[in-house]
């Protein structure tokens, strides 16, 4: 077995504390009286509305009737909105009949005063549409919302003879003459087109457009079609939303399920660790290590911890997810356990137990975890934001299963990272300590 230097396990042991202490408390200064956040914490979570509960508020156009596309596409805006908020537990209800739409999102993770009126604010504003030149949100404004008439979906033939699902887009005659002008210098570039902050799409200009009618291809389906539509015609709309009404949400779970939901977790950690120590004793320590770590990077995913992955909703499947990708972590760090255990006593050296115990699991638990991670990667895909699905089982059912998706896939992840890689670099190191290759602290027989 090719060593692996002995301060290799500090090392990793002190990286996996800092990252677990860090992740789960966050670190925080100030600024006078303002609270300054410098890596996020479990307490800068959003929890969903099952936990935590939330705001109900009907919304409807301000001064004017509205038709059912126009209706559509203040649903997409409303949706868009959330989830550039990170708010994937949400629940949204239009009525066509009476131009009402209701939407239920979960408090912000740091909410102390609980007013649902200042949390409808930034959903009611009226949405800012752009078209840019390029693809940076600084880039050129070539055209507003004003200049566009409307979007719409389509199913046409290309000039290759496929079938294809394609966005219309129709401007107003200020619009075609900006547009026009915007086709011939940019041609063969990029327009990107931009709903407040966010760019929702950034085709390439293959012929200059005169006549105002333009039409976005790409790889579209049906839903995403549509979606693209109702988003720039949601940027498009001459009138703003007013708030009906508005309500809290209690928690379905009570004010304390938080709290007990923290203590059990602590319990079962104590319960795992004494465990593993008895029946694997020092491969056991380390696992316990590693599901730490695997812990870590899983809240760290969840909180906004990590820049590239942006704050979670955390729902009760959500922590559903997280508790059965633990359990996977704890049963691939018990496989290789028991797979050195079984090489030890055949009577080889150390070593070799190590290095034959390891190899052996690795596929067992590759293959285990893989298939588990395709899963979850199909829940994300087909019940996430873009919600393919949430016509046949509903918007709530969407966002739940969502949840439960994104959170098993992170902690698979992290097992792959932490409970494969960190705990065998971890045991490979420490076996180099001549006081520590003793067989019996491996769960073999004592060393002659």
């Amino acid at each position: 077995m090719k060593r692996i230097g002995k301060p290799v396990f500090f090392i990793v042991f002190v990286i996996i504390l800092a990252l677990a202490y860090t992740s789960i408390f966050g670190v925080y200064g100030e600024n006078g009286d303002f609270k300054i956040t410098y890596i996020k914490g479990i307490n800068d979570i959003r929890w969903g509305i099952d936990i935590n509960g939330g705001v109900e508020a009907v919304f409807a156009p301000d001064g004017r009737d509205a038709t059912d596309e126009e209706m559509e596409s203040v649903k997409a805006i409303l949706e868009l909105r959330l989830v550039n908020q990170n708010v994937t537990d949400y629940e949204i209800y239009p009525d066509y009949t009476n131009d009402r739409i209701t939407v239920r999102f979960p408090w912000k993770s740091d909410e102390t005063n609980y007013d649902p009126d200042n949390a409808i604010k930034e959903l009611s504003a009226t949405a800012s549409l752009a078209f840019r030149q390029g693809t940076d949100q600084d880039g050129e404004l070539i055209l507003e919302g004003k200049d566009v008439k409307r979007a719409y979906s389509n199913y046409q033939t290309s000039s290759n003879g496929l079938h294809q699902h394609v966005v219309m887009l129709e401007l107003n005659d200020e619009g075609k003459t900006k547009f026009a002008d915007a086709t011939k210098a940019n041609l063969s570039k990029t327009i990107s087109i931009w709903m407040d902050d966010t760019c929702i799409s950034a085709p390439t200009v293959s012929n200059v457009i005169t006549d105002g009618v333009a039409v976005i291809s790409g790889d579209f389906d049906a839903a995403s079609a549509a979606k693209l539509a109702n988003t720039i015609n949601a940027g498009a709309l001459p009138f703003g939303l007013k708030v009906e009404s508005y309500s809290t949400i209690s928690p379905s779970l009570g004010n304390s399920a938080l709290e007990a939901m923290g203590y059990a977790a602590i319990a079962a950690m104590i319960l795992i660790f004494l465990f593993m120590l008895i029946m694997y004793r020092l491969p056991g320590f380390i696992a316990f290590v590693a599901l730490l770590g695997q812990m870590a990077i899983s809240i760290a995913a969840i909180s906004g911890y990590f820049p590239v992955f942006p704050s979670f909703t955390m729902t009760i499947p959500g922590i559903a997810g997280l508790i059965l990708s633990i359990g996977m972590g704890v049963d691939a760090n018990i496989i290789t356990a028991e797979r050195i255990k079984d090489e030890l006593w055949t009577g080889k050296t150390l070593d070799g137990c190590i290095r034959n115990g390891t190899k052996g699991s690795f596929s067992a638990i590759f293959d285990g975890n893989i298939t588990v991670i395709i899963v979850a990667v199909i829940l994300i895909l087909v019940f996430g934001p873009a919600n393919i699905f949430s016509a046949i089982f509903g918007v709530s059912t969407t966002g739940l299963i969502y949840a439960f998706g994104y959170t098993l896939l992170i902690g698979v992840i992290s097992n792959f990272i932490m409970g494969v890689g960190a705990s065998r670099l971890m045991l490979k190191s420490i076996s180099g300590y001549k006081f520590l290759r003793n067989k019996r602290l491996y769960g073999g027989k004592k060393s002659s």
